[in-house]
């Protein structure tokens, strides 16, 4: 072998090994973009379920007090008229 098949020989090789490399990276790219995107969409999903808590707790202060506005206006308004009805 001459030094210049030796060095054709060489250069194939280091080309063989770039281009596995190259192909390594973009799979590992791959991966790394699919794990971004599923940790985005877990994030957006939590959101979501942490703002239905929110607004589902919201609501159910508001029903609380809407009741007890309406059982304290109901017991006035029946004493009232009570009061009225016996005097």
């Amino acid at each position: 072998m001459g030094s210049e098949e030796i060095k054709l020989v060489k250069m194939r090789q280091s080309l063989t090994e770039l281009e596995r490399a190259f192909a390594r990276e973009i799979s590992m790219e791959r991966h790394r973009r699919a794990s971004l995107r599923r940790t985005a969409e877990q994030r957006t999903i939590k959101r979501e379920v942490e703002r239905r808590h929110k607004r589902g707790s919201v609501r159910f202060v508001l029903l609380v007090l809407t009741l007890m506005t309406t059982a304290a206006t109901v017991t006035v308004v029946m004493f009232r008229t009570l009061y009225l009805l016996l005097s």
